[in-house]
């Protein structure tokens, strides 16, 4: 173990030329530099943040879903029958037309009833939209707080309206307890992600997001253990700029508000262009390539870094052509596909159309009513990309 620890703290590779730990291990009194064994703290304060979120999801949350009328509950749910019950559990997609055939014969059952009980089933294990609301409710207060601390914080900072100030006296520069607060309470949050996705809506990108929460935790434990922490808490508060958006566009979509719903993802993709197409590689990017270069020079965690960063503009281009089409699409014809995520799927055929009878008996058309004209007779362009906020 000592000498795998010491091939790992390899001074040649953390570290600027001429500098080693013991250099960092002894600093004057009252002065603090950032240490690897810090980033323990963060486990206990994920855990405690979990409490928290339980908290609030409960007695915050909950109440302004059920304020705003959102289901709870499945309203239909499949009729038990042992024999469905057992396909059901055998198989992870809906039989096929000849398997459906052969268990309406066995059941007496039209393969019409069998299906719909198939469609049933599944949406009886699916979260309802009230679970989905205290979710993003959630992410959206943590994201707001917390970016609010961070441009806070760097307000007064001198290296957030000169870039170079990151490097100057590198890797000499003082942990002070405002960056130590803002870097541990983003890991631990990050960390209560990775937790919680395991008892959180199982989303069709699962390990996808599982791995991006892996990065996220490794690239903030990477930048603290080798005191990059200036340009990371830039870093940060980019990108956690227009998450909290992301997250008010979900809640809006979920409480059906579809045209507030349209503003707010527009004004999260306008938000998510200029922080991670401009702000990002004209002020990040170019300190840590240019500047640092000419301050510090490179070395081996130097090319590590950059090259993580560089990987994540090459996300951010990406994502960014994905909001713009369906941001495109949202404009030009005002109305959202479904989204490509969701986990409640539409109720069965026969909930819709008495739906739509009751609507139709009871009002009579009319393309200028408020309930048309707020977009809600249609889905949300902008949902079909709300719940891949990825990075």
């Amino acid at each position: 173990m000592a000498a795998l620890s010491a091939w790992f703290w390899n001074e040649r590779f953390w570290l600027p030329h001429n500098v080693t730990w013991a250099d960092l291990a002894d600093p004057a009194p009252g002065v603090e530099y950032p240490k690897a064994r810090h980033l323990l703290s963060a486990l206990p304060l994920a855990l405690l943040i979990s409490v928290v979120r339980i908290l609030f999801e409960r007695y915050v949350a909950s109440p302004c879903a059920r304020s705003l009328h959102l289901q709870a509950e499945i309203s239909w749910r499949a009729q038990p029958n042992a024999v469905l019950e057992k396909v059901y559990m055998s198989i992870t997609k809906d039989p096929d037309p000849r398997h459906l055939d052969g268990l309406s014969k066995q059941l007496d059952w039209q393969v019409r009833k069998v299906q719909r009980w198939f469609r049933r089933r599944r949406n009886q294990d699916k979260p309802s939209t009230h679970t989905k609301f205290c979710e993003s409710m959630w992410r959206l207060t943590f994201y707001l707080c917390i970016f609010t601390y961070g441009i806070q914080f760097l307000w007064r900072c001198p290296w957030m309206w000169d870039t170079r100030h990151c490097w100057y006296n590198y890797p000499y520069q003082v942990l002070t307890p405002g960056l130590y607060y803002y870097y541990v309470m983003e890991l631990a949050f990050y960390w209560s992600l990775m937790f919680s996705q395991f008892t959180d809506i199982k989303r069709k990108d699962f390990l996808v997001m599982f791995i991006h929460h892996m990065a996220t935790v490794s690239l903030i434990s990477f930048s603290y253990a080798n005191n990059m922490l200036r340009v990371g808490s830039l870093v940060m508060s980019v990108h956690d700029a227009s998450d909290f958006l992301l997250e008010a566009a979900k809640l809006a979509n979920y409480a059906q508000y579809q045209r507030l719903c349209d503003i707010l993802f527009i004004l999260f993709s306008v938000a998510f262009f200029l922080t991670r197409l401009v702000i990002f590689p004209l002020w990040i990017l170019n300190t840590t390539l240019f500047e640092s270069w000419a301050i510090i020079g490179p070395y081996p965690s130097w090319w590590l870094f950059n090259s993580l960063l560089l990987v994540l503009q090459v996300l951010h281009v990406i994502w960014s052509y994905l909001i713009a089409r369906i941001a495109l699409k949202a404009m030009l014809r005002g109305k959202v596909s479904k989204d490509v995520r969701s986990d409640i799927e539409s109720s069965s055929e026969e909930e819709g159309e008495a739906a739509r009878a009751s609507v139709a008996r009871a009002v009579p058309h009319n393309p200028h009513s408020p309930k048309a004209e707020n977009g809600t007779n249609g889905h949300c362009t902008s949902t079909q990309y709300m719940n891949h906020s990825g990075w």
